[in-house]
């Protein structure tokens, strides 16, 4: 797959002459509401012969419309991740453009004329609510309007799940309350975040549960508080396990959250091992025990219940 990064103002240089159908949107999480929009371009692009681009952006244009949130901060899918996303649904070229303020200050048909029509444009396809500037006027509506019939275009309508729109929004929603089997049926994939393996209190080891302390990026979505069965990606293996989200309540109060991930039947060090968190299924919220021998006989029921998600993964798949 093809990225080419773009700063505004775009050096048509950097474009290929070739005709492309283009998927437009900033796809945080490639959902299956965003791999609806693809598959859409990829079968429109596969019928004309051409190339499937996607157009999209490295960081998330509300940076430039106000202040950020803590939940601007993070996202579903990092540039790197979404790439890889993309590539896996067939996409041949991505149009990597940093979001500016230059670059949002262009009125819809500038942004037409400097950019789709640059990219040599076939056809372009986005979602119902997908806009390109202002709200009111940069809607899917009114692009055939500034595409002058330079190009056609498509509009996906929207995917709902359970009678709801499926959105990045709601997939965030879930993320916080730390529903990851909701996220997972609405990204169409099972979660991955990333981290570094970290020294802890060592806790865990003394009571026959050593754990992965897992240092989350602060640009990346972890689930809420709870327990959860997970694989832990090392290299290129991938072990099974249970990772808890949480401010280990038993041991005291006000306790920092921290993601910490016991493997089943791993042994060796992992300390400084840079890593991948495959988030599957919620055990589990985080409970106050009485004492160690409490927590102790809740995690042996958990570890059972992790092994039997896995074994029956297994044999699905």
């Amino acid at each position: 797959m093809e990225v080419i990064r773009i700063h505004h103002p775009l050096d048509t240089r950097q474009i290929p002459k070739d005709p492309v159908v283009l998927a437009m949107g900033f796809f945080d999480g490639v959902h299956r509401g965003h791999q609806a929009v693809i598959k859409r371009a990829k079968a429109l692009a596969r019928a004309q012969g051409v190339k499937l681009a996607v157009l999209t952006y490295d960081h998330h244009p509300a940076l430039v419309y106000r202040p950020l949130t803590a939940d601007d901060r993070k996202y579903l899918s990092t540039p790197q991740r979404k790439l890889q996303q993309l590539e896996r649904l067939g996409v041949d070229r991505v149009f990597l453009v940093t979001y500016t303020g230059d670059f949002a200050a262009q009125t819809p048909q500038e942004f037409v004329d400097h950019y789709l029509v640059a990219f040599h444009t076939t056809t372009a396809v986005a979602g119902f609510d997908h806009t390109y500037g202002p709200k009111d006027i940069a809607t899917m509506a009114r692009l055939p309007e500034y595409a002058r019939s330079r190009f056609k275009v498509v509009t996906v309508p929207e995917e709902t799940a359970t009678t709801a729109k499926i959105s990045s929004t709601r997939i965030r929603q879930a993320m916080k309350a730390g529903q990851i089997d909701t996220v997972n049926d609405l990204l169409g994939y099972t979660y991955r975040s990333s981290g570094l393996v970290v020294h802890g209190e060592a806790r865990g080891r003394t009571i026959g549960y050593p754990t992965a302390n897992v240092l989350a990026p602060e640009n990346e979505w972890v689930p809420g508080i709870g327990i959860y069965t997970a694989r832990l990606k090392v290299g290129a293996i991938w072990y099974p396990g249970m990772v808890s989200v949480g401010r280990n309540v038993t041991f005291g109060d006000d306790r920092p959250i921290t993601v910490e991930m016991n493997l089943l039947d791993y042994h060796g060090n992992l300390y400084g091992e840079p890593v991948e968190v495959e988030w599957h299924h919620r055990l589990r919220g985080e409970v106050k025990f009485a004492d160690a021998d409490e927590l102790v006989a809740q995690l042996k029921k958990d570890e059972a219940a992790t092994r039997t998600y896995f074994t029956q993964l297994a044999q699905r798949e």
